[in-house]
């Protein structure tokens, strides 16, 4: 099978398709401090909600220079019942 030059990349193995597995929507989340407002921790979680409903959940750790290491939470928990912080108002996370 031929594929367009436009959804080919090169990658260490060679030629590679570059081919959709899901889409859907997104949240980022950070972590502030209740007290002053400002960042408690600059690891930040990624919900990502797929157009299937399926939900993938990922933290965010920095690493040194320009580079994040994404990790999988140990434990699930349930996202659609969760609520995030949004310039003074309470929304669903997802």
């Amino acid at each position: 099978m031929r594929y367009p030059e436009s959804v080919l990349t090169k990658g260490k193995k060679g030629m590679e398709v570059r081919s959709l597995v899901s889409r859907g929507k997104y949240v980022l989340c950070e972590y502030l401090n209740p007290d002053t407002g400002k960042l408690a921790d600059k690891k930040k979680k990624l919900i990502l909600k797929g157009d299937d409903g399926k939900i993938q959940e990922y933290f965010i750790v920095p690493l040194k220079g320009d580079r994040s290491l994404l990790i999988t939470p140990k434990e699930k928990k349930d996202v659609e019942k969760q609520k995030v912080w949004n310039k003074g108002k309470i929304e669903k996370l997802i």
